[in-house]
């Protein structure tokens, strides 16, 4: 078999397509690299669930790479607590997770990726900063106001109700109004309370006889005289 020697134009040809290939095939590399997962596909938000506050971290990435996604409270700089880890698979729509953190106002979070080959553990950049405004504000007892002294001067007493008279006090007789006549002598007294006393008549006849005895007296008396100075 005899060997048919290339051409130089054939070899120059041959080593531009190698060439090419190999720039085509890291640039699909890196592209499909760059599409499957980013750490810019990830983004993180302070919310409030009713009263109580939550950190949700958003995946888009279209590729659906699993990610592991973990939460940390930061304190001068440094991981104060982990809040929690979670796994996602993101979607052309987004992917949301929820992590349930009661969180204060203006506080820092860091937020940790990792979606191995693509995302070798890496935060999203910057970190996380909670509203100034916490869910769940404390109600203000109304303060009582205190009366001054003057109030309480102008506020009138309560006035006592008028007792009723009752039937029994209202028919008793008034009390006799004082006079200034003198008082009656004690049978006077007598014969003005019961308008007749059952000796009256007694007494009466007891005084009629004593006058007539008298008067007898008398006349027997001037009648004796008389016949002694004849």
């Amino acid at each position: 078999m005899a060997f048919t020697p290339i051409s130089r134009r054939t070899s120059r040809a041959a080593r531009f397509l190698g060439v090419a290939a190999a720039s085509t095939a890291i640039v699909l590399s890196a592209s499909s690299n760059a599409l499957a997962c980013n750490i810019k596909e990830f983004s993180a938000e302070a919310k409030c669930d009713g009263e109580k506050g939550v950190i949700t971290v958003t995946d888009v990435d279209k590729a659906g790479v699993e990610a592991t996604v973990s939460v940390y409270l930061q304190n001068n700089g440094a991981d104060a607590k982990k809040v929690g880890e979670q796994k996602v698979k993101g979607s052309k729509e987004g992917t949301t997770i929820t992590f349930e953190e009661d969180w204060a106002p203006n506080a820092e979070y860091r937020i940790h990726v990792e979606a191995l080959p693509y995302i070798k553990g890496e935060d999203i950049k910057p970190n996380l900063t909670t509203p100034a405004t916490a869910c769940k504000t404390e109600d203000t007892p109304t303060p009582t106001p205190t009366p001054t002294p003057s109030d309480s001067a102008s506020t009138p007493a309560e006035e006592s109700p008028t007792p009723t008279p009752s039937a029994s006090e209202g028919t008793t007789a008034p009390a006799p109004a004082e006079s200034n006549a003198p008082s009656p002598a004690a049978g006077d007294s007598n014969l003005a309370e019961t308008g007749a006393n059952s000796n009256t008549g007694l007494i009466a006849g007891i005084a009629i006889a004593l006058v007539a005895l008298g008067g007898g007296a008398v006349f027997f008396g001037l009648r004796r005289r008389g016949a002694g100075s004849r």
